[in-house]
Parts: structure tokens; sequence; C-alpha cells
């Protein structure tokens, strides 16, 4: 009776609705201290000028404002290092598997490096360093900065998902003739997908937190918009919560549309 009891109330526990309540209770203690404390500090509010920040009513009518163009270049910014980042973690991965000793070796190597530097670190060697080696402007330190860090941690994703696939596959796929490269692009790759998509999902989710920190170069996105906001006009607490709720709810809707990937590959199989 005990243990069903128990098991009833885990259940109950990680249904939707209580989920969700609990969310609400921590969102509203946080914004409750935070409140208080801005309160205590004698903080005036001036929440009625943030929208102005979303949209502007201009002679061309109504346009966008700085925040939504911030979170286009957050957008642009992740997009374009993510995709790189695939391609790096994909090329580590085969490298660790193959039977190429240096090839292994260069691909460990590459891990040990990127894995134990922060990335702001990172960032400030391609920017100070490879920057003036190899023309680069901040741009596009910051884009291959993000995608060397995550793809040594994509790396690790594809090299988890590859081996969860039967190696069953890899016999029957040899016995027919099949090249080592047939076998990855039409056996292994299809088959880890669904392995590797809820890790691949938080790491695209990571990708978008990380590349607020490009702002310390002063690389246009959403938080140096943010940033830029209030140094002209002081409205600290206003501007970061805006932010910080922008950005909530984009990693939601890549959250909520990874889901959906996950149950349709549930369905497939």
């Amino acid at each position: 009776m005990a243990r069903a009891g128990k098991r009833g109330l885990r259940r109950v526990m990680a249904s939707t609705p209580v989920s969700v309540v609990i969310y609400l209770i921590v969102m509203f203690l946080i914004v409750e201290t935070a409140l208080k404390g801005a309160e205590a500090m004698g903080y005036n509010w001036q929440w009625y000028r943030i929208p102005q920040y979303f949209f502007e009513d201009g002679d061309a009518g109504i346009v966008l404002g700085e925040i939504p163009w911030g979170l286009v270049g957050t957008i642009t910014l992740s997009t374009m290092a993510f995709a790189l980042a695939v391609g790096i973690g994909l090329l580590v991965a085969l490298l660790r598997l193959s039977d190429l000793i240096v090839g292994r070796a260069v691909a460990r190597v590459f891990l040990e490096i990127v894995r134990n530097i922060p990335l702001l670190v990172l960032l400030y060697v391609f920017y100070y360093v490879f920057g003036p080696i190899f023309g680069m402007d901040r741009y596009v330190a910051s884009v291959l900065c993000l995608a060397v860090f995550h793809g040594a941690l994509m790396s690790e994703i594809f090299r988890g998902g590859i081996a969860a696939v039967a190696l069953g596959q890899w016999e029957a796929a040899k016995s027919v003739g099949m090249s080592t490269a047939q076998i990855y692009r039409y056996i292994i790759l299809p088959q880890s997908v669904r392995f590797m998509l809820p890790p691949m999902t938080s790491e695209v989710v990571n990708m978008i937190k990380s590349s607020a920190i490009v702002s310390v170069i002063a690389v246009v996105e959403l938080t140096t918009v943010g940033r830029n906001i209030i140094s002209d006009t002081y409205l600290s607490f206003e501007i970061w919560f805006t932010i910080a709720a922008v950005y909530m709810a984009l990693t939601l809707i890549i959250s909520s549309f990874a889901s959906y990937l996950e149950r349709r590959y549930a369905v497939t199989d």
C-alpha cells in the first residue's frame, strides 16, 4: 500500500497540471523577490516605455523596434554557428570512431583543448588572436568560436547516437557489400537520429544562450541590444526582464518543436 501510494504521488507530481502550477509558483516567487528588492532600492518602474522597443509608429507606419531586430541577429548568428557545429561535430565523431590512429589522436586533442577552455576565453582567442592573423571580423570570429565550441560537444552526441545502433546493422550491411561511407549514409546515421534528437535539442538551446556572450565584442544580437538600450535609458530591471522573457520564449518554441519531432519518430518506428 505504501509503495502504491508513493507511485501514485510521483505520477501526480509528474503530471502536466502540477508541473505548470509548480512552474508558476517558482516564477511568482522570483518576480516577487525582484520586485521587493527593487522597491527596497527605491527603483522607479517604467514598464510603459518597453513597448516602443518592440514596435515603433513611424512615418511609414508600424516598424520593428530594436529588440525584435536583436532577436533576428541572435537567430541568424545561432543558425550559422549551429550549421557549422553539426559539420564539425560529425567529422570529429567519425574520426574518433575510425581505424586511423592519427585521426583518433587529432580528434582527441581537439576535444581536450576545446572542452577545457572557457567559452569567453575561446572567444577572445578567436577575435584578438586568430582575427588579425586570418583577417576575420568580429562577426565571423563569433560564428567560428561558437561552432568550434559546440561542435566539440556535438561530437559526443553523434558518437553516442552512432554507437547506439545495433552492431548487427553493420554486419548485415557489410555482408551485402556496402562500403563504410554507404553504411553511414544509408544505415547508421538515419537510425541514429532518434537517439541524437533529445540531446541535440538541448544543444540548440545552449547555442542560443551561448550566443549572448558575443556581446562582449559588440556583435549585434539580443543581449547587445539590451545593453545598448540600458546605457541610453538606465532601465536595467525592465530591459533585462524583457530580454530574459524573449530568450525563454524562443527556447520554449524550439523545445516544443523538438518534442513534436520526437513523437513523430516514435510513431514512425
